[in-house]
């Protein structure tokens, strides 16, 4: 009995820290939004921050950034795909960066919804250009492969969806309901905080770690990413992409030689599912790639004949 008392009092006393750290955290201020260079939008789950970047009159071009990283990764790439003619979109993900974060699943309809409401608020009605990194990537399969007509061509930078590799705490957090909850709430951000001191990759993007560590500080962020492990990153978009092989919908994929969370061996799975995909590596680069080898990218691209 005396068990069973320490037992719910431990349960009680997570419970508490759990409401108190999922409250805590900073939320985003309209200063801040009124101060950024972007602009929100008011769409059917909440409030999505984004910027167009580029030529007024190009064809369209939507980035979709990944789990962790707001769309401050596309900031120099933007600039470097907008000189080849693209009038380029960028926005935050629910959860992330200037954006709201919403209640609820952050599953693949959560993330097509909001990247559909965002086209039709912007009134996009011609065909776009979709690039998505890491999580990202898998968001973008999924809207190409469920809106064939929309889509002129994907590119995929480290795309999550085919292979990825994940610690021993995100695979427990993610996989135990409950229990997951409340440890990844209670020391989660502060694993991610000491990940990111840690690795401080070299950045061609200016103030890419402190934004990284501004994010993890915020309200919300840390209970989206659990999620969008369980909703999005759990999925094998293996039927997708062989849609997308059957349909000729033009693909680009690239790799970082050396990334420690997509693995260079997803190129194989995806060259199996998509015959027609054009695949290039980054030497030495990690899964920061858009971010630590921009120019790089942006020369595999310029590279490559993508339609304008």
């Amino acid at each position: 009995m005396t068990f069973l008392y320490i037992l719910i009092g431990l349960i009680a006393a997570l419970g508490i820290a759990y409401v108190l750290f999922d409250r805590g955290g900073k939320p985003v201020t309209d200063a801040e939004r009124k101060a950024a260079p972007g602009q929100c939008a008011q769409l059917s789950q909440g409030q999505t921050y984004y910027q167009w970047h580029g030529s007024a009159r190009g064809p369209v071009l939507v980035a979709i950034h990944g789990l962790t990283t707001p769309s401050i990764v596309y900031q120099w790439m933007a600039g470097g795909l907008g000189s080849m003619g693209f009038r380029v979109l960028t926005y935050d993900l629910y959860g992330r960066g200037l954006s709201d974060a919403p209640e609820g699943a952050q599953d693949q309809a959560f993330f097509l919804q909001q990247l559909s409401d965002l086209l039709e608020d912007q009134g996009i009605t011609e065909d776009v250009t979709l690039v998505g990194y890491s999580m990202g990537g898998a968001i973008a399969t999924a809207f190409a492969a469920r809106n064939i007509h929309m889509v002129k061509q994907l590119i995929l930078l480290a795309p999550s969806g085919i292979e990825m590799r994940e610690s021993s705490f995100s695979r427990f957090c993610r996989k135990t309901p409950v229990i997951g909850d409340l440890v990844h709430t209670l020391v989660g951000g502060m694993r991610m905080t000491r990940a990111l001191r840690a690795k401080n990759e070299q950045s061609e993007v200016p103030g890419m770690l402190a934004a990284q560590l501004t994010q993890v500080r915020r309200r919300g962020f840390v209970k989206a990413v659990l999620s969008s492990r369980r909703g999005m990153l759990d999925v094998i978009q293996k039927d997708e992409h062989q849609a997308l092989s059957r349909a000729d919908v033009p693909t680009v994929a690239i790799w970082a030689e050396r990334d420690d969370v997509i693995p260079i061996s997803a190129l194989g799975r995806l060259a199996q599912w998509n015959r027609n995909a054009r695949q290039e590596t980054i030497p030495e680069a990690g899964h920061g790639l858009p971010y630590t080898h921009t120019i790089a990218v942006l020369e595999k691209l310029r590279d490559i004949t993508i339609e304008r």
